[in-house]
């Protein structure tokens, strides 16, 4: 009988011991969840590694979308190479090695930006490719205008003024993915013209790094070839419109010809309302970097996307979001550029 008593009572004490055991885990786990819910309250942190903020254009896309990511209460680190592959990827690398949550790209090279994707996906972290393609790697989301109807849009303009001529084409950087879309888009359009015998394209250059002092020389050298027989110029921006418009004005042949570039810089609008370049395709960035900034929150924290587009980049079929370009000229300056306060007309010489 006292052995059965024993028993019972070590039995009441371990199961009274083991309660107690219970109860002193329960403190642990419900700390566990509210440490959890204080990190999931700390900012997302958004890398944005550029190439260059040697162009106006650049510059714009640097403070919009820093203000875009900070109105979401987010953090932003921005760095830019200007040009230099081997610091981009190192920019990168930094940003990564400090804990981004998601990298955002606009690359120098197609190519050879293709490592920062690798190294970022490596450490868990999901990238989009802001207005230019990485090339060659599993790119998790690209956002940009379309391209090829930005290259469509200055061949339709030139082809309404030139149905027939002499055709000199600048292109950008060989080495921006941009570059060759803008090319085919041109050609696309201008080819039965070419076919049929109505169009001459004379001249065609690339234009390194985009620079305007190559796109001079271009000019130049095309308006040497040809004894000056040009009747229009597609350029693939406006800087290299510039450069080439500066060469037309040496050959006192600016405002004669019609040039078209995109990008709507200050200057080329300028040179709009001057006369001396006929359009430029307007890219309404803040709608850019607004909606880079809201699909970034969503794919760091893991929630569906809509693409609008799927765009093959040579690894694989990249989900995509393009938005429209606006082709704009004399006409139509006051109600695209000047009412998106893009640029004021006091900023505009020669505008009321």
């Amino acid at each position: 009988m006292k052995l059965l008593m024993r028993i019972s009572l070590l039995i009441s004490i371990s199961v009274f011991v083991a309660g107690c055991q219970e109860e002193a885990k329960l403190p642990e786990k419900s700390v566990f969840k509210e440490d959890e819910t204080v990190q999931d309250q700390e900012p997302l942190k958004i890398g944005f590694a550029m190439d260059t903020l040697k162009e106006e254009r650049w510059l714009k896309d640097r403070e919009l979308f820093e203000q875009a990511i900070e109105s979401r209460g987010l953090e932003v680190e921005i760095a830019a190479a200007n040009g230099d592959d081997a610091l981009q990827i190192a920019q990168a690398e930094e940003m990564i090695q400090e804990g981004i949550d998601l990298l955002v790209i606009v690359p120098h090279n197609a190519e050879a930006t293709a490592a920062i994707v690798h190294k970022a996906h490596g450490a868990g972290i999901k990238v989009i490719a802001y207005d230019r393609l990485v090339k060659n790697a599993e790119i998790d989301l690209y956002v940009s205008f379309d391209n090829e109807q930005v290259g469509k849009l200055q061949a339709e303009e030139m082809l309404k003024l030139v149905p027939e001529g002499n055709y000199v084409y600048i292109g950008g950087a060989p080495t921006d993915n941009n570059a060759h879309l803008l090319k085919k888009g041109v050609f696309d359009v201008l080819q039965p013209a070419i076919e049929r015998g109505d169009v001459h394209i004379i001249y065609d250059e690339w234009t390194e790094d985009w620079a305007p002092e190559q796109a001079f020389a271009h000019m130049l050298e095309a308006l040497e070839i040809n004894g000056n027989q040009i009747d229009a110029v597609i350029a693939a921006n406006d800087a290299t419109a510039g450069g080439a418009i500066e060469a037309l004005a040496q050959a006192e042949l600016a405002g004669g010809i019609p040039v078209a570039g995109q990008d709507a810089e200050l200057a080329a609008v300028q040179r709009i309302v001057d006369g001396t370049q006929t359009m430029t395709v307007y890219k309404p960035i803040q709608q850019l970097s607004e909606r880079v900034a809201a699909l970034a929150v969503d794919l760091a924290k893991g929630n569906a996307i809509e693409p609008t587009a799927s765009i093959n980049n040579g690894k694989s079929e990249v989900p995509s979001v393009l938005l429209e370009p606006i082709a704009v000229d004399i006409r139509n300056l006051e109600s695209t550029v000047l009412a998106d306060h893009f640029h004021s007309a006091e900023e505009i010489d020669g505008m009321e």
